[in-house]
């Protein structure tokens, strides 16, 4: 099979394709092959940080090609989507049977990677966060896969006031009709404060200007991969609170309400309360320009790599 492989030097160009033998699902584990992989912002800063070669982690979509000892609920032949912790980018992709879910039959591999994902993280921060109708919420990274559904759970959750944060005015118009009232850059002085609930996306450098954009009592979930320190003062002076948030917390120690809420969000696509946002898909071995969309933030929605299997 076909796989994208990472070389030291960093950057979209330490991408490269290579053969390999097609991987063994060992217990409790299912092989997919693979037809559509979601491109991540963790991904991308991986490569970028790496001193050593690494493999690459991602959202895939694909048919069970076979399943491992003890898996139970599957079916070889049947349409999937899932978290692959290394060697997503490839044809085929070994995915825990814990964080696999069925695709339904109108939906495209790519709409999955775009949709499941991105979309359990946008609702489980919106929970964490604890919104009340008619509180005020500023979305950060609001371009991305995640953040345009993490708008569009706001506007649901009947939100009063719904801001997009970006970094290029050019996102405007896009996220404005996924949802948002307003839109901010990052590089505005206030942001438009204060919010009652902050979903941040982005991390680092933006964390602290994100904290200080909260209101009295305001909460901050923050879901990204980007770190950052915060200055506490800044949260005692408000009353405020900063929540991390994890998917993986509740794909394994809570599995009921993971379940839950997947059946609820093709629920919410399916009522046309969710919709997705593909910005590109791109040809599996073009992986690096895909790469450098993510890198340099032009993306709109979902970058997604395609290996021509299935539809």
């Amino acid at each position: 099979m076909l796989r994208i492989h990472h070389q030291v030097n960093g950057g979209p160009t330490a991408l490269f394709v290579e053969e390999a033998d097609v991987p063994r699902a060992g217990p409790g584990e299912i092989l997919v092959r693979v037809e559509a992989i979601g491109v991540t912002l963790p991904a991308v800063r991986k490569v970028l940080a790496s001193g050593e070669p690494t493999t690459l982690g991602g959202e895939v979509a694909g048919e069970i090609a076979a399943l491992g000892p003890k898996v139970t609920g599957f079916a070889v032949g049947e349409r999937v989507t899932g978290l692959c912790f290394s060697d997503a980018y490839a044809e085929f992709a070994v995915l825990g049977a814990a964080m696999t879910s069925r695709i339904p039959a109108d939906a495209s591999a790519a709409e999955a990677v775009a949709l499941v994902r991105s979309g359990l993280v946008a609702r489980g921060a919106y929970e964490a966060a604890r919104m009340q109708p008619g509180e005020s919420v500023l979305v950060t990274a609001a371009a991305s896969a995640t953040g345009t559904l993490a708008l569009q759970y706001a506007r649901a959750g009947g939100a009063g006031r719904v801001v997009a944060a970006v970094g290029r005015p050019e996102k405007a118009d896009f996220v404005r009709e996924l949802g948002a009232d307003e839109i901010v850059l990052y590089e505005d002085a206030d942001w438009g404060a204060p919010y009652d609930v902050i979903l941040d996306g982005v991390g680092g450098d933006l964390l602290n200007p994100a904290v200080r954009a909260l209101a009295t009592g305001g909460r901050l979930v923050a879901y990204s991969s980007g770190g950052g320190t915060v200055e506490a003062f800044e949260l005692l002076v408000r009353g405020a609170s900063l929540i991390g948030f994890q998917m993986r917390a509740i794909a394994v120690g809570q599995p009921e309400l993971y379940d839950r809420w997947l059946r609820e969000l093709w629920q919410l696509r399916d009522a046309g309360t969710l919709r997705t946002a593909v910005h590109e898909e791109i040809p599996l071995a073009e992986a690096a320009r895909a790469h450098a969309l993510i890198e340099q933030r032009r993306n709109l929605g979902k970058v997604v790599l395609v290996t021509g299997a299935g539809r």
